[in-house]
């Protein structure tokens, strides 16, 4: 790598440095750390609050047990589900439309509607054509809001869980909700598309302007480009860890992201609230340490994937190498595997990116996955089968490491024989049952579906061979992840993967966030016990080994098989 590309990661690494502690530590105060029951802001948020609760009936002081709390999650979701899917099916006849792009097909629109509403954003359809301003701003962006915040009131109804006792109440998740999307998600993306605005992301409800192109030669001497509300887009796609771009091109496109700078920005914006998360974790436990250890774990797992990716796209192609091409990071060419990425950006630029949004589930790319070498693809689909929790989405990234925490202290209790505890709590066979089905939910669709998709002759759009597989696996792996990424080659808008997409979509959200609903709610009921001699510390480095290791094992164990007949067998094949 360049010194620009180091520089570039330590600038990253201050800014996050600087701004994850104040944010995690207002995101407490926000869902109620405080002891006297106020948060920063109250006197402008509480007059808008009173009004939203008022509307739709709320009763703000009534706390919810896990399973009213996990029903009205499911409640939400459906109707928005149903509110989303009416539109994308009704676009062709409603305003705000210059284009007059025509309505989804059915299960086009039911793979839409599913994939926005489980904050995965994946899009078998090109935006900048398929899609409405309507649509894209009543429909998508509220949905980048509003499942963003579900996965925030989430994570926060299980750390309650850890932090009670002797009761079921969680919180309410419509508080929770409201406050997720009212206080933090809708302030962030304000600065964040104006800042995108001033660097020339664009923002209008134009439909396509007429430009005249420079060489009129080629016999097109008229282009027309498409615009629309881009920039406001742009920035809940990030702070949200949501990904869905408006144009197909995603952040490569240089009316998302038209400079060095904005990709830049785009990867601090997507990793800024899942790890501004764990630190809020540390708050609410009233144990710092807590917080630094999970969050050394993280930052561990995504330098490893995201360093190895960026090495692998800088080392090029060795066939290409083999044809006596110079690949070399020189004063005059940025060297490696430059297929499918922006010369803005080059290969180091683009594997910080695929790194960040393959570890936070955003899905978001400024370069196309599909053209990475073997091993270059490898590390961002790893990268989601691991539960994405490197740091993971909003929400949902500190829930998968925390379930994977409770797995770790089980195990460690085990191997000493004493009951195992995690700050406090005793983890037993009710809890242990809960986190199997969260640990075995997400392969269960991946590889379920990605099998089918391979053996049925009806299913098969895919290229033949190792890559071929990669795709079907990368591309299941997005979906069952809530990711949205994609190797972008393989035809997905058929029925076949509208459908078995959508319902992957649909287990890789709820089949994981019930038990960790679940989980909180059983252990809020439980008494907290004294620490003892006998009691294993969560907060050191040995105990992080342990997390560390059970979080490679379980997808080592679970996804190497067919990883052994995708990325890896192309990368001897070269």
């Amino acid at each position: 790598m360049s010194w620009q590309n180091v520089l570039q990661v330590l600038a990253l690494v201050l800014l996050l440095g600087v701004t994850v502690p104040p944010l995690g530590r207002y995101m407490a105060a926000v869902f109620g750390s405080r002891s006297d029951g106020t948060a920063p802001g109250d006197r402008v948020f509480n007059p808008i609050e009173r009004v939203l609760y008022r509307v739709f009936g709320v009763d703000s002081k009534r706390e919810q047990r896990w399973n009213v709390y996990a029903l009205s999650v499911l409640a939400f979701t459906l109707v928005s589900l149903l509110g989303l899917y009416v539109l994308l099916r009704t676009q062709g006849s409603l305003p705000f439309n210059p284009t007059d792009r025509g309505s989804l097909q059915p299960t086009g629109a039911f793979n839409a509607a599913v994939s926005f509403v489980t904050n995965t954003n994946w899009q078998w359809f090109s935006g900048e054509v398929a899609i409405s301003h309507l649509t894209q701003m009543l429909g998508f962006a509220v949905q980048n809001f509003v499942s963003a915040a579900v996965g925030l009131a989430t994570v926060i109804a299980l750390i309650r869980g850890i932090t009670r006792s002797g009761t079921r109440h969680l919180g309410n998740f419509w508080v929770d909700l409201t406050r997720g999307v009212v206080r933090i998600l809708l302030p962030l993306s304000l600065v964040a598309a104006v800042m995108l605005m001033s660097q020339g992301v664009v923002q209008n409800f134009n439909g396509h302007t007429a430009a005249t192109t420079i060489d009129a030669s080629s016999g097109v001497a008229e282009q027309l480009i498409p615009g629309g509300p881009v920039a406001s887009q742009e920035a809940i796609k990030e702070l949200g860890t949501n990904g869905g771009g408006y144009y197909n091109a995603n952040s490569s496109h240089p009316f998302e992201s038209p400079n060095g700078f904005t990709n830049f920005m785009q990867v601090f914006m997507l990793l800024l609230i899942p790890l501004s998360l764990v630190v809020t974790f540390g708050v609410m436990v009233n144990d710092r340490r807590q917080s630094r250890l999970l969050i050394g774990v993280m930052a561990g797992i995504l330098v490893l994937f995201t360093g190895t990716t960026m090495l692998a796209e800088q080392a090029g192609n060795p066939r290409v190498a083999a044809m006596h091409i110079d690949q070399s990071l020189s004063g005059v060419q940025s060297g490696g595997n430059m297929e499918g990425k922006e010369v803005r950006f080059g290969t180091s630029g683009c594997g910080l990116y695929a790194g960040s949004t393959t570890g936070t589930s955003t899905g978001a790319v400024s370069c196309m996955h599909d053209s990475f070498t073997p091993i270059g693809g490898l590390m961002p689909m790893l990268h989601m089968m691991l539960g994405e929790i490197s740091p993971g989405g909003v929400g949902v990234g500190l829930s998968g490491v925390l379930i994977l925490a409770l797995l770790s202290v089980f195990i460690a209790g085990l191997m000493v024989g004493r009951t195992p505890e995690y700050l406090g709590k005793k983890i037993q066979a009710s809890e242990m049952k809960l986190v199997t089905l969260y640990i075995l939910a997400m392969p269960f669709a991946l590889l379920t579906f990605a099998a089918a998709s391979v053996v049925l002759e009806s299913a098969n759009t895919f290229q033949s061979g190792p890559h071929g597989l990669s795709e079907v696996l990368y591309n299941f792996a997005s979906t069952a992840n809530n990711n949205g990424s994609a190797f972008a080659y393989q035809g997905t808008g058929t029925q076949w993967y509208t459908i078995t997409q959508g319902i992957s979509m649909l287990m890789g959200r709820f089949l994981l966030m019930i038990p960790v609903l679940a989980i909180g709610g059983s252990l809020a009921a439980k008494p907290k016990v004294p620490a003892t001699a006998g009691t294993m510390p969560t907060h050191n480095a040995l105990f992080g080994a342990l997390l560390a290791g059970v979080i490679v094992i379980v997808a080592g164990l679970t996804f190497f098989p067919a990883l052994a007949l995708g990325p890896i067998l192309e990368h001897l094949s070269l």
